[in-house]
């Protein structure tokens, strides 16, 4: 029984909420990153089918084969055994729960999972050639198949499991977590999420139930609020996931799944809050605690996976393509005022994670000391600062700026993933200080280096259009968006339109 129906059937009637999530889906797998998981072993096993072939040839060949293996005749027979066992060994593997959304905290037990599902794909293979009296089949590629497969699967899932824990050890790529409950069993699981990085979560703090104390409240230092400030912490906190301690009545259940659809966050529950649920629902660990999905958001992994490839190479190629004018620039600024050729400045990037943003130097050395004389004459509002004509700007850096070369310097972040080709630009930490919460919507995205706002409102001088168009970005994004705006961007860059 879906998590969902579950609630609903135990909703009194006459609530409103009842209606609300009807013909809503509320839960499921996170069907994207399921696909690409099984896309890495799919090439990782053709790459072990191609291993055991060149073992059979160059050290396995007795020369007492009925055909050789290298003849095109045997050919279709050898892709079609492979395409059994690469069949078979997904949907093992699939079955075994190696392409779970949550990764598994036991390395050893997905280990060992990964030999059994090579092995009994090995036997469905063999049983396979047997009925198909494929007896020109090599039974040492056979042998060597099953053996390479297992081996070169349990070193890639290794490697995995490492980068991940190396990442997750330096707080790239987790999860933002609370917790809903301030009882005893959420304290204990906070401070087990807390002491394991492992399990990728970055614990934020606990959520009460309550809007006042409560007396199955335990005392917290970093209680984040009460469960009517969910979207207000959501956006403040950038969190993704909400874990429940203690059960809720369904009508509140119910809304809290309603919210975290429009915000676009999971919501998990220690399993046995709601009565039958735990058996009839699918059981996952948060580390050592069993706990049940009440809605998973809609996954992303894709876009983000191809948006991220789409940067390597774009910016790769740019790099390459324009290294010559960069050193001509590199020249000319040097050249033209002293001071370093670059201007590193520390900008707040995605979830409020700083980096270090480059570009070509296109002020005088002490342009931030001489920014507060020239307070009085900023011509943007809010917390945006541009000045026309401005003095502490160099002869060369009016050429920079005026056809945006300055910001090449940046396909280095864009490399380094700090930065994305297209997004809002990346704000200083002085501006983030001021922002209103709806305002932190535009950080939930990598920052690029074009965005809506570039192309389509630079000379406004409005903050509120400034966050329109960078939210409506966040809300709309897709692929063909940032083609749209990469070409406007050229044509903007042509036409020198810059500040």
């Amino acid at each position: 029984m879906a998590t969902s129906e579950f609630i609903r059937r135990n909703v009194p009637s006459g609530q409103p909420a009842h209606s609300a999530t009807k013909n809503r889906r509320v839960t499921g797998p996170a069907f994207a990153s399921k696909l690409l998981q099984m896309a890495g072993d799919v090439v990782i096993i053709s790459l072990a089918f191609l291993i055991a072939i060149g073992l059979k040839i160059f050290f396995f060949s007795d020369g007492v084969d009925k055909v050789p293996i290298h003849s095109a005749a045997i050919a279709p027979i050898y892709l079609g055994f492979f395409g059994w066992f690469l069949f078979s060994l997904i949907i093992l593997s699939e079955h075994h729960g190696l392409y779970g959304p949550i990764p598994s905290a036991n390395g050893g037990r997905d280990l060992r999972l990964t030999v059994q599902a090579s092995l009994t794909a090995g036997l469905l293979l063999c049983g396979g050639l047997y009925l198909a009296h494929w007896e020109m089949a090599s039974r040492a590629v056979v042998l060597l198949l099953i053996s390479t497969t297992a081996i070169s699967l349990c070193i890639w899932r290794t490697v995995i499991r490492f980068t991940r824990h190396r990442n997750f050890e330096k707080g790239v790529h987790t999860r933002n977590v609370v917790i809903l409950g301030t009882n005893y069993l959420g304290q204990a699981l906070g401070q087990h999420i807390s002491n394991n990085y492992r399990l990728g979560y970055k614990f934020l703090g606990y959520v009460s139930p309550w809007e006042s104390a409560n007396e199955q409240d335990v005392q917290v230092s970093d209680r984040l609020g009460t469960l009517s400030q969910l979207r207000q912490l959501t956006r403040l906190h950038f969190i993704d996931e909400v874990v429940i301690t203690h059960a809720l009545p369904s009508e509140k259940t119910i809304r809290l799944i309603e919210e975290a659809r429009e915000l676009g966050i999971d919501i998990r529950a220690v399993s046995g809050l709601y009565g039958d649920l735990s058996a009839n629902g699918t059981i996952e660990y948060l580390g050592l605690y069993p706990i049940t999905a009440l809605h998973r958001s809609q996954s992303r992994t894709f876009s983000v996976f191809f948006k991220r490839v789409f940067d390597i190479v774009f910016s790769l190629s740019m790099l390459v393509a324009i290294t010559p004018l960069m050193l001509i620039i590199a020249l000319a600024v040097r050249l033209d005022s002293p001071g370093p050729i670059f201007y590193v400045s520390e900008r707040v990037g995605r979830r409020g994670h700083s980096f270090f943003c480059f570009k070509f130097r296109t002020m005088v050395k002490d342009a931030e000391t001489r920014k507060r004389e020239l307070a009085a004459l900023n011509e943007r509002d809010g917390i945006l600062f541009k000045v026309s004509n401005d003095p502490r700007v160099t002869r060369v850096g009016r050429i920079l700026r005026k056809y945006s070369l300055d910001e090449l310097p940046q396909f280095f972040n864009v490399l380094l993933g700090e930065m994305s080709v297209v997004g809002p630009r990346p704000p200083i930490a002085s501006e983030v200080e001021k922002y209103e919460l709806e305002h932190f919507r535009r950080l939930e995205v990598t920052p690029g280096l074009t965005g809506l706002w570039q192309v389509h409102a630079r000379q406004d001088s409005s903050f509120a259009k400034y966050i329109e168009l960078d939210t409506a970005y966040v809300e709309n994004w897709s692929f063909w968006l940032d083609v749209k705006i990469l070409l406007r961007t050229a044509n903007v860059v042509v036409r020198g339109t810059g500040a």
